[in-house]
């Protein structure tokens, strides 16, 4: 499964609520949302397969970032938002990323990285712009909230170890061959094993750069459960 699969009949549910503002997504602006992701990515000549980066707080769009890659089947890189400027541009160039999205919360090292990465990459802030970014929201707005035409595959993500020997490292599995809201092993997981249902309410207190944190907020996702970050 997937949100879009419950935006249909229970579109005003709470999929994310942020902890400190009480702020509510839910699975309909979600969905939407995400949707809107995979078509600015989409229009950028990114296909299946190709990949993109972003670094930011834990915020009430994270999550539908994340989704939109994944909903246009691309490898994504969730990056450390307490990772050095020279780190942020290593990991942007060695996952080869077409894409980066930061936000406000990191203009000081996004003016840094202007001149740093390649010109191909397309870069975006959220909550406001600086020179060499273009806004977020102002990208999305112009973009379709309906799914991609054609059959969808599954994306993935990509996670960086932490560099205990030398640099951080990729990680990186084959795409899964499987349409979207196919089964994983950490739905499997958290359905089978914790027991999750779309009435649970999963507390997810960490970075959601981390990867345990990310995943498990959306494999309670699939299952249609309240993630609250």
């Amino acid at each position: 499964m997937y949100p879009g699969a419950f935006a249909q009949d229970m579109p005003d549910k709470p999929a994310v609520i942020m902890g400190t503002s009480g702020e509510v997504v839910t699975y309909r602006q979600l969905d939407e949302a995400a949707n809107r992701v995979s078509h600015l990515f989409r229009s950028l000549g990114l296909q299946v397969g190709d990949h993109v980066a972003f670094c930011l707080e834990n915020h009430p769009h994270y999550l539908a970032l994340a989704w939109g890659a994944h909903y246009a089947g691309l490898y994504y890189t969730a990056m450390s938002s307490r990772l050095t400027t020279d780190e942020m541009a290593y990991i942007i160039d060695d996952c080869g990323a077409r894409a980066f999205v930061t936000s406000a919360y990191k203009r000081d090292q996004a003016a840094e990285l202007t001149g740093r990465v390649g010109d191909d990459v397309a870069l975006y802030m959220l909550d406001g712009a600086i020179d060499g970014y273009l806004p977020w929201e102002d990208a999305l707005g112009s973009q379709p909230a309906t799914p991609l035409d054609g059959p969808r595959m599954e994306g993935r993500d990509m996670l960086y170890s932490s560099g205990t020997t030398g640099r951080p490292k990729g990680v990186q599995f084959p795409l899964p061959d499987a349409p979207l809201g196919t089964a994983d092993s950490l739905y499997m997981l958290a359905a089978g094993l914790f027991g999750a249902t779309a009435d649970s309410v999963y507390l997810s207190p960490a970075p959601l750069y981390h990867a345990a944190p990310l995943r498990f907020c959306m494999a309670f996702h699939r299952v249609g459960a309240t993630v609250v970050v």
